[in-house]
């Protein structure tokens, strides 16, 4: 084996192999028991960022896992055509040939969204293959492929029939610079400072005014009322009369309605119902005029008056000045309000009256509440179910109809001659009642609507497919929080609805990748990592293994490359313990027909791997993955490698024959294939590296379709346990005296122990005593205490170690002092910033939480200074 590893020279050499080998491809005929996933589809826009790496890291390890389980494994990978965001990109490239999608035409432009997704679409596929994902990519689907598209154009059909789908005007979100409809989860709000604008309302009859307090004053040229609450004393005997709307100069009645808050403004509030949801509900209750203001480029239309095509915020500022010179602007107060911003482009969104199609929700959310309720699906971390269901007990109906022009088109035709409506999965020639041609909708579905679909389209419905049969209802879905409704619910609505059961059994909600100090990664912050650049740098196993270590359930993952070099120096030293091992095993498979070794370190780690085993895979099962990564760590790194390498090297060396040299070959050789199989479903690459090399490997040819470990509790030794934790602390007590006295690491000591009832077991094992703590003298004493000597104590077991030949006491205790006067002066640095108002007031959270805990630790380092201190002075006399 190399002696450095080197993970460029075969992550790519075995996922060729993989694919090519078919190991990654579920069979719809096996008799195994099935596990089914369905893969958050990317947006065919999308490369790799850190939410992608962490999501498909840990739906690798659940797939790898159930592989190596035994389970027909289907982890079945595709993209989303992702409308918007795919035609801005497009848009983009025609801009840069200096033409508007217009100009080109519709069909012209959805060729040339489909040239662009050959040419450049799916770049994500490609990285997730870099991070080591074992897709199904022979089943790898796309939101607007051939299947997808029918089976889009059914479930429109099944529910327009039914009368869930219904057209209607009404207000909805609407994103000037996209030109379309957006869905209320689309509309991402940011708190915004804004203005309350107190506006005189002059009474029609001349008696005096009304005042009314608005965010918006653009809009007021589209007032067509004012109202207030019927219960409001100070408004009682307004209603019914009416007012001058200001600068348009044409009278509107003062009307009243419960909805008015009376707390907000003045309690008296402008209805303006084209550009406004709750106005919208007013209009309908009071017969009101509709009056639109403001079109769809955002600009102020022709019932704007002398305002017509001013953009709507440059309008704002000219209403106000106008306002103000003409005595109708009382005062404008401070206010913070939320405002709407597009989910894609971020432009403010527009509340506007427009003709769309809507998909009515609650007779879809009630039985997917009751299926969560029930725990037929089981939301993980359990604190995502109240998110769930607040959202699913308060759902509105979803405008599904989006003002573009690539995606699934809605499948409506109408006939101009006698307006029939045709709906239908297939393109009809002629109107059925008149003869007449046909015009096709020309809105497209939202992009979600499709997506809601897909854990049962993917396998091929309509059709009753073995795909269907065989991983339908999947086992699991693990996805990120922001999507819980745009997705997730939608899935599991559309799901109950169309194949009478829930899509998963269970979805794991992971939680965001942040940067070190717990800040979200941004552009604009410059702290955005990326992950091929860390891959390139550090390899996929270790990246992967940094992400599994820190992706605790409910806790956001704070990143940095200090924790990936880390991980990067865990696999090497997975490559070195395996890389000794094989030199010891040798060229021939060690016989494995001894299954018991008399040598207590044997039976020690056989024990522990059994529980480490048993650990791991409850970990994986439960999705407490950094459970699973730092036991791993912790039994590799220190269990395995620090100890029972390191004591077995003796005998393995043929420095000590007294124990069967053969058993212990052959307990190296299983607890080494065990430690690869444990961590191959988090680390694929080094350890199919490492597993080929084992000599006379098992029968699988690839350690991604071997066998999982599986506890043996007959290697469960709780005695061996015991005793060798036993030698392990005596090992640790006179390793302990020697760093604390400051004993050089090339001369050996003698160590004195006192015990009762385990001086048999040490002199048993003595040589690796003396091995492991530099010990040239070992002995025991009943009850003389050896003078001027450090003093350790592990589970009652006393250790002394004379000091006086291989130290110099007081220039050591000069060194200690030194190191105090050090650790002082820079406590009493951190202790002025910590006791500073201004310092407290200014700091972010993270910077004085370092700052603490850097105390925290100098003061336990100071601790152990003064313990070594006071061992010494005691020594000196």
């Amino acid at each position: 084996m190399e002696k450095v590893y080197d993970p460029h020279a075969i992550e790519k050499k075995w996922y060729e192999l993989w694919i090519e080998k078919g190991y990654f491809t579920a069979k719809s005929s096996s008799t195994a028991p099935s596990f089914s996933m369905v893969i958050p589809p990317p947006n065919v826009t999308g490369s790799l960022h850190m939410g992608h790496a962490l999501n498909n890291t840990l739906q690798d390890i659940v797939t790898r896992f159930h592989r190596m389980s035994g389970f027909n494994s289907l982890w079945l990978p595709g993209m989303d055509h992702a409308g918007i965001a795919t035609q801005n990109v497009v848009e983009r490239e025609l801009a840069k040939e200096g033409f508007h999608r217009d100009e080109v035409g519709r069909e012209k432009f959805i060729e040339r969204v489909w040239e662009w997704k050959a040419q450049s679409g799916g770049t994500i596929i490609e990285q997730l293959k870099r991070l080591g994902s074992s897709c199904d990519w022979s089943r790898e689907r796309f939101t607007m492929d051939e299947g997808l598209s029918r089976a889009v154009r059914e479930v429109f059909v099944r529910l327009y029939n039914e009368g869930l789908i219904y057209r209607d005007n009404y207000i909805i979100n609407w994103c000037p610079r996209c030109k379309t409809a957006l869905s209320d989860l689309e509309a991402e709000h940011e708190d915004t400072k804004g203005f309350l604008y107190y506006i005189h309302y002059p009474l029609a009859d001349g008696s005096g005014h009304l005042t009314v307090a608005t965010t918006r004053p653009e809009t007021m040229l589209g007032d067509t009322a004012v109202a207030v609450n019927p219960k409001d004393p100070r408004f009682g005997k307004y209603v019914g009369q009416d007012v001058i709307l200001p600068i348009v100069g044409k009278k509107i009645p003062v009307i009243g309605d419960s909805y008015v808050d009376m707390e907000f403004g003045t309690g008296a509030l402008k209805v303006t119902p084209a550009h406004d949801v709750n106005d919208f509900e007013i209009m309908k209750r009071h017969g009101l005029e509709i009056v639109r203001v403001i079109d769809e480029d955002g600009k102020m239309n022709e019932n704007a008056i002398h305002y017509e095509g001013t953009d709507r915020f440059d309008c704002r500022e000219k209403i106000v000045e106008e306002l103000k010179e003409k005595g109708f602007l009382e005062k404008l107060e401070p206010y913070n309000l939320g405002v709407g911003k597009c989910y894609r482009c971020k432009t403010v969104v527009e509340p506007a009256l427009s003709l769309q199609w809507f998909l009515k929700m609650k007779p879809l959310a009630d039985p997917a509440i009751k299926a969560v309720r029930d725990h037929k699906v089981r939301i993980i971390p359990e604190m995502w179910e109240k998110v769930y269901f607040e959202w699913m007990e308060n759902i509105k109906d979803w405008c599904i109809s989006r003002q573009i022009w690539w995606g699934h088109r809605i499948p409506v035709w109408y006939c101009d001659a006698c307006n029939e409506i045709h709906v239908s999965v297939d393109t009809p020639d002629r109107c059925t009642k008149c003869g007449g041609a046909l015009r096709q909708e020309s809105d497209v579905l939202d992009t979600w609507f499709s997506s809601g679909l897909w854990p049962f389209t993917t396998l091929g419905w309509p059709d009753k497919t073995d795909d269907l049969k065989t991983f339908y209802p999947t086992s699991l879905l693990i996805t990120g929080f922001d999507i819980l409704f745009f997705w997730v619910a939608r899935m599991i609505m559309m799901g109950i609805k169309f194949m009478g059961d829930v899509p998963f059994k269970d979805v794991y909600i992971h939680a965001l990748v942040r940067d070190a100090e717990g800040k979200k990664m941004s552009k604009s912050k410059g702290n955005v990592i990326d992950p091929l650049t860390i891959i390139d740098q550090f390899g996929t196993d270790a990246f992967r293994f940094t992400l599994t270590m820190l992706a605790a359930q409910g806790r956001d993952v704070m990143l940095s490359e200090e924790r990936i070099e880390g991980s990067r120096n865990f696999v090497n030293k997975v490559w070195n313990a395996s890389k000794l091992s094989l030199i010891f095993m040798g060229d021939e498979k060690p016989s494995l027909t001894v299954t018991q070794s008399s040598f207590l370190p044997d039976k020690w780690i056989r024990s522990r791997t059994q529980k480490v085993i048993r650990e791991v895979k409850a970990g994986i099962e439960e999705y407490r993955f950094n459970d699973v990564a730092n036991t791993l760590y912790a039994f590799v790194w220190h269990e395995f490698c620090d100890w029972y390498l390191e004591i077995v090297k003796p005998n393995l060396y043929g420095k000590v024959d007294t124990f069967d040299n053969t058993a212990t070959r052959a307990t190296l050789y299983r607890t080494l294939t065990d430690i690869l199989k444990l961590l191959h479903p988090v680390m694929p690459f080094v350890t199919e590296e490492i597993y080929q090399r084992l000599p006379g490997r098992e029968a699988a040819e690839s350690i991604m379709i071997s066998d999982f470990p599986v506890f043996n509790e007959s290697e469960v030794n709780a005695e061996s346990e015991t005793q060798m934790e036993t030698i392990m602390g005596i090992i640790d007590v006179i390793r302990n005296i020697r760093g604390e006295t400051g004993i050089a690491p090339n001369v050996k000591v003698e160590a004195i122990i006192r015990t009762t009832g385990q001086e048999s077991l040490l002199k048993s094992y003595e040589y690796y005593v003396k091995e492991l703590a530099k010990v040239e003298k070992l002995s025991f004493v009943d009850s003389t205490t050896p003078e001027h000597s450090a003093v350790g104590v592990y589970k009652g077991i006393e250790v002394f170690v004379p000091l006086k030949k291989v130290i110099d006491v007081a220039k050591e205790l000069g060194r200690i002092e030194k190191e105090i006067n050090k650790i002082d002066e820079e406590c009493r640095k951190i202790s002025l910033k910590l006791s500073n108002e201004s310092f407290r007031g200014k700091a972010p959270a993270e910077v004085i939480a370092k700052n603490e805990t850097q105390f925290g630790e100098l003061t336990a380092k100071k601790d152990k200074l003064l313990a070594s201190k006071i061992m010494l002075e005691t020594i000196a006399g």
